[in-house]
């Protein structure tokens, strides 16, 4: 695998916004967001001016949340609120075993209904009803039933993300997600990226990834904030 710069990851949706997702990019100035509908995730440079934050404001409206993850946290100006903050963990998958499976499918449009139930039952993180148009979505079902899942969220120069792992709790102990991981790692090696990854500091899938060949990176803190109102 070749090696590649990591300081990119830093400011992950940034540099997605502004390379490889920028057909969604909706931005005002230098802040730039995905469609509402695709994903929460927002962006302004790693070293925001008073500008870039009044640009953020106009482009998200009054009232509005804006999404972030960094490694240092985000500390906003006077009249923006910390909505929720959390702690998490990036890491990337310089060592991960990528193996395709062959009980994967691919998701499309016509699948995220069963996606969202699967979602809303397993709570891996926001998905919402276009963000299956980010990447490669894999599921396994079961009898028919859509039980696990994992695919592509950010895309960005030289990475792509792994995200919305997750697998119903009644078949749970398969090795479902450890399959679903490496098959959309493998994906994303093939395509000439290196994958990475977001976790809840606290999340016990903290060691299946470690245990799938992925490495710490970074801590993260995750933040959304409320734009100021009039």
């Amino acid at each position: 695998m070749t090696a590649v710069d990591t300081s990119i990851l830093d400011n992950p949706a940034f540099a997605a916004l502004n390379g490889p997702h920028s057909g969604f990019a909706e931005r005002v100035g230098a802040a730039v967001r995905y469609p509402t509908d695709v994903s929460p995730f927002t962006a302004i440079p790693s070293d925001p001016t008073a500008d870039d934050w009044t640009d953020l404001a106009t482009l998200v409206g009054p009232g509005g949340v804006v999404a972030f993850g960094s490694p240092s946290g985000i500390t906003p100006p006077t009249g923006w609120s910390v909505a929720f903050e959390g702690a998490g963990a990036q890491y990337v998958g310089d060592r991960v075993e990528a193996v395709r499976d062959e009980r994967s499918v691919v998701l499309t449009g016509a699948d995220v209904p069963e996606i969202l139930d699967l979602i809303d039952r397993t709570e891996p993180g926001p998905f919402l009803a276009r963000t299956v148009q980010l990447g490669t979505y894999l599921g396994i079902r079961q009898h028919g039933a859509l039980v696990a899942m994992a695919g592509e969220r950010l895309r960005l120069p030289g990475w792509t993300e792994i995200s919305a792992v997750c697998t119903d709790p009644a078949a749970r102990g398969q090795g479902l997600a450890s399959a679903l991981v490496r098959h959309v790692a493998a994906n994303i090696i093939a395509s000439g990226s290196t994958p990475f990854l977001h976790v809840a500091a606290d999340n016990p899938a903290r060691r299946l990834y470690e245990d799938l060949g992925f490495t710490l990176r970074a801590e993260v803190v995750f933040t959304a904030l409320t734009a100021p109102s009039p």
